[in-house]
């Protein structure tokens, strides 16, 4: 394979091992080729396929096929369609009094579990365009400290204001419209705009359904998109600062992810307690 290029500052060929050019003494950068995303190789099954991404859609996956395994083993005929409200109770959905019983982890549980199969298609359907795009945006640990904060602040929202049986990722989804709604309004030209409009239309449909369709969490919509939007307006649009604000951020996906995997722990205790 030939290793030669062309230096871009003096056109003169140079070997793509050079760093400085030999003839010019300038910088020359890495080949456009070897900077590219391996993700976009399989953007035709996930947008570019983000790691949190995957991630975050292999989770909430697996739940609702657990769930879906349990209620069928309860006697639920139509699980795979519809799971019993039961069922969501004992694996995490947001459950007013075991709220005040002090079981906070619920708020976390609550946004990786789904009613049934349209409910998690609907979800899954968005994660894989909306999260894709604030991970590629805002990177893969900002992205999940974004999408953990905002459905806890979403099912809090609902557990005070609707006070019923609630699961869903649809609070974390608003927050990360509310995300981009916020890019917008910090990237302040044609493409912000565009950006903006897209995500405000999407909030609209978002909050009409809310009131046609029977069932739909709109205070866990709420919750989410302006938390969502809050933080991410507050810490501002994406971009380098300094290694110090890339580790605050790891840091705080750190946080979250361990959080989240307590919650789920306790979620497990609680289903150990409820099914002997």
């Amino acid at each position: 394979m030939d290793s030669r290029r062309m230096c871009p500052h003096c056109r003169a060929f140079i070997t793509d091992k050079d760093r400085i050019c030999p003839y010019c003494n300038e910088k020359v950068g890495a080949r456009a080729i070897d900077r590219r995303d391996p993700g976009s190789l399989l953007g035709g099954l996930i947008p570019h396929a983000r790691f949190a991404t995957t991630l975050l859609l292999t989770v909430n996956v697996g739940m609702y096929l657990l769930t879906v395994i349990y209620s069928m083993r309860s006697g639920n005929s139509s699980a795979f369609m519809n799971i019993d409200v039961r069922t969501l109770v004992y694996f995490g959905a947001i459950f007013p009094p075991a709220l005040r019983l002090g079981q906070w982890w619920r708020l976390v549980t609550a946004g990786y579990l789904h009613g049934g199969l349209l409910h998690i298609g609907m979800n899954m359907w968005v994660l894989t365009m909306v999260s894709a795009q604030v991970e590629e945006l805002y990177g893969a640990a900002r992205m999940f400290v974004f999408y953990a904060i905002a459905s806890v602040c979403g099912f809090y929202a609902s557990s005070v204001i609707v006070g019923t049986v609630s699961v869903g990722a649809s609070a974390g989804l608003t927050g990360l419209i509310g995300v981009m709604i916020a890019f917008g309004i910090h990237h302040r030209s044609a493409i912000g705009d565009a950006i903006k409009k897209q995500y405000l239309i999407w909030v609209g449909y978002i909050l009409v359904s809310g009131f046609i369709i029977s069932g739909v969490d709109n205070a866990a919509h709420v919750g989410g998109l302006v938390s969502g939007f809050a933080l991410a307006y507050l810490t501002g649009a994406p971009g380098y600062r300094d290694a110090a604000w890339a580790t605050f951020w790891k840091a705080a996906a750190v946080i979250c992810i361990l959080g989240t995997a307590f919650c789920f722990y306790e979620m497990y205790l609680s289903f150990s307690s409820f099914t002997q």
